[in-house]
Parts: C-alpha cells; sequence; structure tokens
C-alpha cells in the first residue's frame, strides 16, 4: 500500500512538472537581438493546453513584442533573465477589451496582455524592462499624446492574478495597469518608471479583492494609484508594508473616479523622495503624500491610512470633493456629484512639505462626511504672511485636482472647508521658517472636534484656530507655541462652539471679527 502512494503521488508531481516550458523549448534565445515574441507565445500556448504551470525564462536578455498570457500560466523570470520589450509601436498590436473604460480609444497596447484569463502570474527575481524612452511623443493634443505607447502589463477582467518578485523598468506609459480584476496578489516587486510621460507605478482599476505588499517603488508619475475608470468600484483593498516615491503623488485616489473606492486598508508606508533628480512631470521630491480625490461621481467610503512616514512631498495630505463630471465614455451618460465619507487617517508623521498646507475641501453641495485625523505631525517651510488667512479660495470645483491647485491655503497646516464631521485628535503642526497664517482653519464645517493639538505661531499670527461659518463644535485641550495674538479668531455665522482647558496666553475669542486685510 504504502508503494503504491509513493508511486501515485510520485506520478502526480511529474505530471505537475511536466506543464512547465522553459521558453528555450520553443526557439527562444536570450542574446538580446533576436525577437522571441512567437517562440513566448508558443510556450504559453503550450503551457495552458496541458493544463497550466510556469513558463520558465532562463539567464538571459530575451527580446520581445506583446505576448497574451493564458488561463493558468505563470511567467517565471529567473535569476539573470531581462525581457525586454522591442521598440516601435507597430509591435504593439491593439487589444480589445470588455469593460468600456476611459481610455478605451487610445490605451490599446501592452508588452505582456491578459483578458479574462484566470490563475495567472508573472514572478521571479529577473527584471521586465519596456524600453519606454524609445517611444517618442510627437504631440500635446488629446489624446494623440497617450497613443502608441503600450503598458508593461495590462491585465482586463482576470481572476486569481499573482505578480511577485520581479523587477520591472522603464515602461512607454503606465507601468502597470490592472482593470476589471478579482483577487489580486502584488508582492515584493520593485518598479522603476522614469522613461516617458505619464509613467505611474501601480493602477488599480476598477478591481476587488485586492492585496498589496513589500513593494519598493520609484515612479515619475504618480504612484500607488487606485482608479475607477469605469462602472467598477475600486474595493476590498489592503496596502501595506511598501515605499513609494513620486514626482508626482506617492499615494492616490483618482482621478477618475466613476465607479469609485470602497473599503480600502493602508498601513505601514513611507513615501520619500525620488532618487531621479531630472523630472518629467512633478517635483523631484513629489507634489504630494496622499491624495484622495473624487471629482468624476462614484463613492469614496470606509478608507482608513495609518502609520505612514511622509518625508518631502510638497503637500503631506489633499482630500477632494469637486465636480469635474468626466464621463468615463463618449455614450455614458453625465456622472452626479460624488460622495466622500468615512475617511479615517492616524499615526502620519510628515516632514519637508512646503509653503501650500494640507487641506480637506468639499462643495458647498457636495458636503465630506465623517472624517477623523489623529496622532499626526506636519513641518512645512512656512513662509507665509498673516493677511493670507484671508484669502477667499476659488470653488474650481470643474477643475482637475490637485494638492497645489488652491495655492498657499489660509492655514499653514491643515485647510478644513466643506466637511460634516471632522475629529482632529493629537495633531502637532509646525513650520521651519515664520509663518504667520493660523494652524487650523474651519469654513463651511459643522460637527467638528479640535483636540490634542499642538500648534506652533508667531507674534504676528492673527490666531491658531481660523473658525469662519462654522456651527456644532468642541475646542479642548489645545496648546499653542509662541503666542498668537488670538487663540481663536471666529468670523461670520459660528454657533454651538464649546471652547475649554486651552493652553495659550493671552487666550481671547473674536466674534464677527470685520474682516481687515
Amino acid at each position: 500500500m504504502r508503494n503504491y502512494l509513493f508511486i501515485l503521488l510520485t506520478s502526480i508531481s511529474i505530471l505537475t512538472r511536466a506543464a512547465d516550458v522553459e521558453v528555450t523549448t520553443y526557439g527562444a534565445k536570450g542574446d538580446g537581438l533576436t525577437v522571441n515574441t512567437t517562440a513566448i507565445q508558443k510556450s504559453i500556448d503550450a503551457c495552458a493546453a496541458s493544463g497550466g504551470g510556469k513558463v520558465i525564462f532562463p539567464a538571459g536578455h530575451f527580446m520581445s513584442a506583446t505576448v497574451v498570457l493564458k488561463s493558468n500560466v505563470t511567467l517565471y523570470l529567473s535569476d539573470g533573465c531581462t525581457l525586454t520589450g522591442v521598440k516601435g509601436a507597430a509591435n504593439y498590436p491593439y487589444q480589445q477589451v470588455s469593460i468600456p473604460f476611459y481610455g478605451e480609444n487610445w490605451a490599446k497596447q501592452a508588452l505582456i496582455f491578459a483578458h479574462k484569463a484566470e490563475n495567472i502570474g508573472i514572478e521571479g527575481p529577473g527584471t521586465i524592462d519596456g524600453q519606454g524612452a524609445s517611444f517618442e511623443i510627437n504631440t500635446i493634443k488629446k489624446p494623440d499624446r497617450y497613443m502608441n505607447r503600450p503598458y508593461l502589463i495590462w491585465f482586463v477582467a482576470c481572476k486569481k492574478v499573482s505578480v511577485k518578485q520581479v523587477h520591472l523598468r522603464n515602461s512607454a506609459f503606465w507601468m502597470q495597469h490592472y482593470l476589471g480584476c478579482e483577487d489580486v496578489v502584488i508582492d515584493g516587486i520593485s518598479i522603476w518608471n522614469h522613461s516617458n510621460k505619464n509613467n505611474d507605478m501601480i493602477d488599480i482599476d476598477g478591481c476587488k479583492n485586492v492585496r498589496i505588499t513589500n513593494v519598493n517603488g520609484d515612479s515619475d508619475d504618480d504612484g500607488l494609484t487606485l482608479k475607477s475608470t469605469s462602472k467598477l468600484i475600486s474595493e476590498n483593498i489592503v496596502i501595506s508594508n511598501c515605499v513609494f516615491s513620486s514626482h508626482c503623488n506617492g499615494l492616490k485616489f483618482g482621478t477618475e473616479s466613476t465607479g469609485g473606492f470602497r473599503n480600502v486598508t493602508i498601513s505601514n508606508i513611507v513615501i520619500k523622495p525620488s532618487a531621479q533628480l531630472t523630472t518629467i512631470y512633478g517635483k523631484p521630491a513629489g507634489n504630494s503624500g496622499i491624495s484622495l480625490e473624487m471629482v468624476d461621481g462614484g463613492i469614496m467610503e470606509n478608507i482608513s491610512i495609518s502609520n505612514v512616514v511622509i518625508d518631502g512631498p510638497q503637500v503631506p495630505l489633499f482630500i477632494r470633493l469637486g465636480n469635474r463630471a468626466r464621463k468615463h465614455t463618449d455614450n455614458a451618460a453625465d456622472p452626479g456629484i460624488g460622495v466622500a465619507r468615512n475617511i479615517h487617517i492616524s499615526n502620519v508623521t510628515a516632514t519637508g512639505a512646503d509653503i501650500t498646507g494640507s487641506s480637506v475641501i468639499g462643495l458647498e453641495n457636495a458636503i465630506i462626511e465623517n472624517v477623523s485625523l489623529s496622532n499626526i505631525s506636519i513641518s512645512s517651510s512656512g513662509g507665509a504672511k498673516a493677511d493670507a488667512m484671508f484669502r477667499k479660495l476659488e470653488t474650481l470645483a470643474d477643475h482637475y485636482p490637485e494638492a497645489t491647485m488652491f495655492g498657499p491655503l489660509p492655514a499653514y497646516g491643515l485647510y478644513v472647508k466643506h466637511v460634516k464631521g471632522i475629529r482632529l485628535n493629537d495633531i502637532r503642526l509646525s513650520f521651519t521658517g515664520d509663518d504667520e497664517r493660523p494652524a487650523i482653519a474651519l469654513e463651511n464645517t459643522s460637527d467638528f472636534e479640535l483636540r490634542g493639538l499642538n500648534m506652533a505661531s508667531t507674534a504676528n499670527t492673527n490666531t491658531a484656530v481660523y473658525l469662519k461659518n462654522v456651527a456644532n463644535g468642541f475646542v479642548t485641550a489645545n496648546t499653542v507655541y509662541t503666542p498668537a495674538k488670538y487663540f481663536i479668531w471666529k468670523e461670520g455665522a459660528v454657533g454651538n462652539v464649546s471652547v475649554s482647558n486651552n493652553q495659550h496666553p493671552k487666550i481671547k475669542s473674536v466674534s464677527n471679527q470685520t474682516t481687515k486685510k
């Protein structure tokens, strides 16, 4: 009986291994010259036909145009292997997909493509290089300037996707786009994407059940990006233990938000300046650390972000509910105004911010609801004068959202407008150069709490806390260093606001103060 079981198990093991295919079996050559597209595709097809397994690339330099990954097949890149995309857009045929999405008329190409495949993957310590700089852009016209630049990886409507350990380099467009996929695992990969415009790091788009861990990435355009370019919601997503660098936004939701974002938890993240000092877009240290942007309808809810270090980007935190109202396809109905609620951010340390300030800004007819920010430390450059607190911001409801879109805000630390239900607890705000603006400014906001804030100010600062047209709030147990002229400046309709137990010399509240510049 034991001998029978041994033979049976051995036979099963042999059958499992037999499905693996090495690309050299079908004539692939790792000489850096031979274009191996046909050989690689034959390897994938043979592996899939035999029930699935690994398509193995040994050490060597393999050139290829577009290959299509099939169900139950994993590409395995061995140590010392580089898979390089050949130059020339004509080598990347247009692909048709089943999900209508914003970009379907021009984003159609990829080095590695899969559609409606299941149980697929890319693994191993090798490298995939897209030679992205070779795809020249000869126009600024939209959408022409986006065309004929392939993704490195494009998976659409796939299930059980695994991308692990590999090194991804130099895409002509977004490095990787996962559209409408389910059960996605991205783990232990490294990314370098500084070769062309629109060089995003990772784009998770209308996917669900996603786990992203142990990623180390550096990109010219946005870093880890959650998108919703279709009616599908990006939901049930866990992101942890990653290091991101971006010349634009390190961690971003949007801009496209047609379906929206739901049930997302992000933790243990470092966002730091890029190692690439020259830029195509953005700034060497980045435009923003965390940007949550809803401007094309959709819903953003149940978002938890914790344990984040942000070193260098201009703006540490930007939450925006706008109304650009861009349709995701030409025939789609105009989207309504989106919803943003239940957003919780905690345990954040941010240094190196510029003069702009962080913000949570909705619209008068689209209020952001239920936001909590706790145990957050922000150090900025400072540099604004006292009259900046009276600056009236344009609405800019239909504009592209960007953390710096309003210019220097009325508060150096955090500016909040059109929000209902915001809790600020244990927040430390400071600057390296003098700044005479308030640390905190709330406008058209209700149901708020300011508790345990430590705020730097100067003798020329009008007030540490600026409240304009607010209602139903608690301001308690806060401390101001280097006394401002007033602790709280109240302007407009301010009702039912309790102020108690705050440590500040010469505390004085000014109700309905006439604004003077």
